[in-house]
């Protein structure tokens, strides 16, 4: 599912226009991002949690010519799902 697919599907679950569904779904992922940029975390009840982790700087090898590289530090979105999620998708 891409995200026309997910604004459709609103749509027809809740009777609004596709206008106001992308709003209302780039509104939650424009929400989502902030939140995430300013060290916070996203916690939806039933659904899961999105969170920053951290990455220490690490070495590594260019894998086309062998030669040490720095990979610097730096910050990755997650998600962890919840357990009512979990359970729908082993159903």
């Amino acid at each position: 599912m891409n995200k026309n697919n997910l604004i459709d599907e609103v749509s027809k679950k809740t009777g609004l226009t596709k206008a106001e569904c992308a709003k209302a779904v780039d509104a939650v992922f424009k929400s989502i991002s902030s939140a995430l940029s300013k060290g916070g975390d996203v916690r939806l009840v039933n659904f899961g949690t999105f969170l920053v982790s951290k990455r220490k700087a690490t070495k590594g090898r260019n894998p086309r010519t062998g030669k040490p590289i720095n990979i610097p530090a730096s910050k990755q979105p997650k998600f962890r799902a919840g357990k009512v999620l979990k359970q729908a998708v082993n159903k």
